[in-house]
């Protein structure tokens, strides 16, 4: 698809007010070392719709969450997205402070979202399956969000 026929709305987005809080200050943190990504990822967090946590779909991708999509570069990819300190695109852990990871949070499975690469290439991608967190990242995660992102 040409990026002229492709839709600038962004899907509607929902996160859990516990990644939303975390998230938030993660990225006021990391505004100075990443601003573009930090940017980014306040204008999702601020477009999105908070829920309790717990009120979540289990089909909503969010932190911790093991995923499927496919791109537009035929990619079929299946990550999970966690915090800088946990990275490791081998593994396929994608780092929420990425332009990809900043695009999934709070997606459902069926949507797209266009994103800019950080080579400022468009590319879309769609969630094709999302499994919950396991229930272990949840704890574990309250102080992962300030190791270093190095």
């Amino acid at each position: 698809m040409a990026p002229e026929e492709r839709s600038h709305r962004k899907p509607a987005i929902t996160v859990t007010q516990s990644d939303h809080d975390r998230l938030s200050r993660l990225a006021e943190a990391h505004a100075a070392r990443s601003p573009a990504v930090s940017e980014e990822l306040l204008a999702e967090l601020d477009r999105a719709r908070i829920v309790q946590d717990g009120r979540i779909a289990v089909r909503v991708v969010q932190m911790g969450s093991t995923l499927r999509f496919t791109s537009d570069l035929g990619e079929d990819r299946t990550v999970t997205l966690v915090f800088p300190g946990e990275a490791d695109i081998a593994a396929g852990k994608v780092s929420i402070l990425t332009p990809i990871g900043a695009a999934l949070i709070g997606l459902a499975a069926g949507q797209s979202i266009d994103w800019i690469a950080r080579d400022g290439r468009a590319h879309r991608l769609t969630v094709k399956s999302v499994e919950a967190p396991a229930a272990s990242f949840a704890s574990y995660a309250v102080g992962a969000e300030f190791r270093s992102a190095s």
